[in-house]
């Protein structure tokens, strides 16, 4: 144990992440153990999953954050390998969920694939703290097979997890209860205090002991989630069920359908094992399916009536502005991991702690957002849905371009970390302008019978980000063996705020043609609701791709 009178910054930031780690673990426990029913005026299976969400949170961030950090140091991958991957990786993180969902809606209910998600990713978890021979590299080292596939594993369960652990917040409620939209609030707390202490502490633990050290804590704190689950299954009050029971007892190839869905969860994990190691596969499968799926949503969007009709091209143009925000956002884990681990005066805290610096903006800005949007909605002033995602790519596109005058005012020298703060600051707020905005906007306008097929539409362009990030960074590198240098990167984000911004200014232009195609003043109550169930926690958080809240009836 350091003396503390000799820790340094990072030290005690991680010092901090502990005790706040500790005091919310405290009140955890004394809100599921206490002999109420409720606690804060809402029912302790809230908190069971609060904290499984946390947990699962923590593992994810802490995993992400030392991630490309981890493909370029310990597997001595290039700069632009790095980025792929971890583009590849979080891009298929974001499409799984889709058919996650799909088979808990129809099989398995929310509950079983929770649970059957969280062995898998702690499995991968778990994996990831295989490290093989320090610095040997990729290259003719079976070690590296672990590596895929933990990342398989963590896909494959994320898909299973994401899709479904949200759903059930809503179920604990009744339709017209009042305390939905106050749930999806503490639940969507406990995903960014996850994300970030869990960077903190797995990423000091990564970059100041060892990389097995941080990945292992972040598959402890996956086990943990799973055992918090599993224990607090009485709490649940029997949500998340199948919806056909004996469905599940059905024989499938022989054995029982559960078990059967459970061995395709497995037989996923090699497919995908398989799939990650050829990452512009990837890239080709996602623009392929990504084509066919649109030209699906546009063959049922043409036999709607011509109301409906417009409002799905409306969404088909929230859907093509995903991969330009996300492509943009997702920079910060691969190529402006690198460029803060190299260029920016860190001031001896480790690369990956910056990742944190995102969940604690929503947290302390997310309620700010939906003060603002009320204040502004009561007197008339409230940008409709179309200005308001134009705004988030302006500010997404701002943050790149603050980022580079500030590094070249600092000439030759460290950039300042005052412009990586404001980076995470502007990207943060263009994250909280789109992000929920869009995710509410699919859901109202959708007509019932397609509800589901344009949120997954809208999460597959998400995806799509995702990879695109990784492209975007994978180009930067013009340095020997592919490294990313401070002008090549500098030089490109100059680029992509600029465009970013031109975009995002292009987009508030057409928000009166596009307003006009949403039909706002004919949409009914059969349409789908009028608007997403705690939309002020939904989509906050950037990975939340499987988060799909019940819809609020009217009246």
């Amino acid at each position: 144990m350091k003396d503390m009178a000799l820790w340094n910054e990072a030290d005690w930031i991680a010092a901090i992440g502990s005790v706040a780690l500790i005091v919310f673990l405290a009140i955890g426990a004394y809100a599921v153990l206490r002999k109420e029913p409720e606690f804060v005026g809402h029912p302790k299976g809230l908190f069971v999953l609060f904290f499984a969400e946390m947990w699962e949170r923590f593992s994810y961030y802490g995993m992400r954050a030392l991630l490309t950090l981890y493909l370029v140091k310990h597997w001595l991958y290039s700069d632009g390998q790095a980025t792929i991957i971890y583009g590849a990786y979080t891009s298929l993180v974001y499409i799984t969920p889709v058919l996650g969902g799909w088979l808990a809606d129809r099989y398995l209910g929310q509950r079983k694939a929770v649970l059957f998600g969280a062995v898998l990713l702690t499995f991968g978890h778990f994996f990831m703290a295989f490290e093989g021979d320090a610095g040997a590299g990729y290259q003719n080292n079976p070690a590296i097979n672990i590596f895929w596939l933990a990342l398989a594993f963590i896909i494959v369960g994320s898909g299973f997890l994401k899709a479904n652990i949200s759903v059930i917040v809503g179920q604990l409620y009744p339709r017209t209860d009042i305390r939905r939209d106050g749930a999806y609030t503490i639940f969507y707390m406990g995903i960014n205090v996850g994300a970030a202490i869990g960077t903190i502490i797995a990423g000091y633990l990564g970059e100041t002991i060892g990389w097995s050290y941080g990945f292992g804590a972040a598959g402890v704190g996956m086990l943990l989630g799973l055992v918090v689950f599993v224990l607090g299954k009485p709490l649940l009050m029997g949500q998340g069920e199948p919806p056909v029971p004996s469905r599940l007892k059905e024989k499938v190839a022989g054995i029982n359908r559960e078990w059967f869905l459970y061995l395709t969860g497995f037989v996923g994990v090699a497919v995908i094992w398989a799939l990650i190691q050829f990452q512009d596969a990837v890239g080709w499968i996602l623009l392929a399916s990504g084509a066919l799926l649109l030209l699906y949503v546009l063959r049922e969007a043409f036999k709607l009536d011509h109301h409906s009709r417009d409002r799905v091209f409306a969404m088909i143009f929230f859907i093509l502005l995903m991969p330009v925000f996300w492509g943009l956002f997702e920079q910060a884990g691969g190529s402006v991991n690198l460029f803060t681990d190299r260029y920016v005066d860190r001031q001896g805290v480790p690369t990956s702690l910056f990742q944190s610096i995102n969940p604690i903006y929503i947290i302390l800005l997310g309620p700010v957002f939906a003060a603002l949007w009320q204040w502004l909605g009561k007197r008339g002033w409230e940008p409709a849905t179309p200005a308001k995602m134009g705004l988030g790519i302006m500010q997404m596109g701002l943050a790149f371009v603050v980022l580079v005058l500030g590094a070249n005012a600092a000439g030759s020298a460290l950039v300042p970390v005052l412009f990586i703060f404001l980076f995470y600051l502007l990207s943060t707020t263009g994250e909280l302008s789109l992000s929920p905005v869009g995710l509410s906007a699919m859901n109202r306008l959708s007509v019932r019978h397609m509800a589901s097929l344009m949120m997954a539409a809208f999460f597959f362009g998400t995806a799509g980000g995702n990879y695109v990030a990784g492209f975007l960074g994978s180009i930067m590198g013009e340095g020997e063996g592919g490294e990313i240098t401070r002008e090549g990167a500098l030089g490109l984000y100059w680029t992509m705020g600029l465009t970013a911004i031109g975009i995002g200014a292009v987009v508030v232009l057409l928000n009166p043609l596009v307003k006009r195609l949403m039909h706002l003043d004919t949409l009914k109550d059969d349409d789908v609701g009028d608007d997403l169930e705690g939309q002020a926690g939904a989509g906050m958080e950037n990975q939340e791709g499987g988060l799909h809240p019940t819809t609020r009836p009217q009246g």
